[in-house]
């Protein structure tokens, strides 16, 4: 029985963090020993110390859209009990802007334990939620009833290896057809596949590729070559290490409009990539492919050996050759999101980062890249810029797993100011898997 939940936001309890659970595979979140750079000139100079984070002005008494966040939480333990934390149905958690005040509500699947992803899908008439779930390993269009959100199941399906999980998935018209297809990622069979809805309403999902014991994090849709035919990008690697292990990877492309298979088009040698963004950031109407490469630390000391790399690729870069555009003192950042922050009708980056917080980047030659806050971190440390308020200008919406908040960031003169919209109550733990806008009419 799927749970329905309203909730002030009000008077919650501080910093709770979780330490284990609900990583991808082998995985377990934790901040490593003090890390240290190898001993090696850098590659970019010293990033500028932020200044003190001003609040951000309150955001309108009411927003025609809302946050959907994709979460794994965890039941708080109980004093002298043992071994990992139970984890919890799966939960999507909606945060909208009604009556002056910023409320929660939410929708629970005993399903699965985990959401990966949920995001707006448009493709059948009216708006409804997608997402990704993991253990069992869903996908499901969620539609807002008079009895409250009913769940159709549109594929569901055991990997055989030792997990089970749709990773990721993104909607785009991939066939030229006008339909409204899914690319989707799974763990831990290394799936890409095709969702795609059918005249009859059904939908036929088709695998066009797999590879045993390898994990696919990232889906990511565009056209780089600017020919009209969609393309899809996806992030197949060795399954998940933190120890220092050797985990190589790299991004590849699909065509399936036009039958065309894997092509490597970012080759990572021992190093990989977990999140990916395409997108036309410098507006020259082609998009092109932000890679972030994870860190690297030594095996044993665990000091830091290889800083996070964000590289660029464009039509034809030889995969051996993306441009490195900005290097962050951090192991992993799992989440790049680009929009407009000060309304100048030019893009920018976000990259969110484990421990060292939230930065901009500025197109440029050389790009710049400027810190937003330092007092902001998470595992996955989920990140989306988007104009809830319509004002032409994207707000930053990050939930901060570290201090148990979902906070909101505005330019102000040209800085960003920060408003802390959600507080967690309790003490059980979480990982924001994803955040997402969505229309009001699907809050629960």
């Amino acid at each position: 029985m799927l749970r329905v939940k309203t909730l002030p936001l009000a008077a919650f309890a501080a910093l709770i963090l979780l330490a284990g659970g609900a990583g991808c595979g082998s995985e377990e979140p934790g901040t490593p020993a003090a890390a240290r750079q190898a001993d090696r000139p850098p590659a970019r100079p010293p990033m500028p110390e932020p200044d003190p984070e001003p609040s951000a002005p309150a955001a309108p008494d009411s927003l025609p859209k809302a946050l959907v966040l994709g979460l794994a939480a965890f039941a708080e333990k109980q004093p002298g009990a043992t071994g990992p934390p139970q984890p919890l149905p799966a939960r999507l958690e909606f945060l909208s802007r009604q009556g002056g005040e910023w409320r929660v509500t939410f929708v629970d699947d005993p399903e699965s334990n985990v959401f990966h992803k949920a995001m707006l899908y448009e493709g059948r008439g009216k708006p409804e939620l997608l997402s990704a779930a993991g253990s069992a390993a869903t996908l499901k269009l969620w539609s807002k009833e008079a009895a409250g959100h009913e769940a159709e199941t549109l594929w569901q399906k055991d990997f055989g290896g030792k997990f089970s999980r749709m990773r990721d998935v993104e909607v785009a018209d991939i066939y030229g057809d006008g339909r409204h297809a899914m690319a989707v990622a799974t763990h831990d069979q290394g799936i890409v596949a095709t969702v795609v809805p059918q005249d009859s309403g059904a939908f036929v999902v088709e695998e066009i590729d797999s590879e045993p014991d390898i994990f696919v994090h990232e889906i990511e849709i565009g056209d780089l070559d600017g020919d009209g035919t969609l393309e899809i990008y996806a992030t197949p690697s060795e399954p998940n290490r933190l120890d220092g292990s050797v985990q190589s990877g790299m991004v590849v492309r699909y065509v399936p409009a036009k039958g065309e298979g894997r092509v490597v088009v970012a080759d990572l040698a021992d190093r990989h990539a977990k999140e990916i963004l395409v997108e036309d950031v410098d507006g020259d109407g082609r998009d092109e492919l932000y890679v972030v490469v994870e860190g690297k630390v030594a095996k044993g000391t665990r000091s830091l050996e290889h800083r996070v790399e964000i590289r660029r690729y464009d039509a034809g870069t030889d995969p051996q050759q993306g441009e490195v555009i900005a290097e962050i003192d951090d192991r992993l950042c799992r989440f790049l999101t680009a929009g407009d922050v000060d309304g100048d009708g030019k893009k920018e980056l976000v990259a969110a980062t484990f421990s060292k917080g939230l930065w901009l980047l500025r197109p440029g030659d050389p790009w710049q890249v400027e810190s937003i806050d330092r007092d902001s971190g998470g595992f996955e440390h989920a990140s989306i810029l988007t104009d809830l308020d319509g004002d032409g200008r994207d707000e930053l919406y990050v939930a901060s797993d570290k201090h148990r908040e979902v906070r909101r960031y505005v330019w102000e003169g040209g800085k960003p100011a920060r408003e802390t919209i959600y507080r967690r109550p309790g003490k059980g733990g979480v990982f924001t898997w994803n955040i997402m806008p969505v229309p009001i009419e699907l809050v629960p």
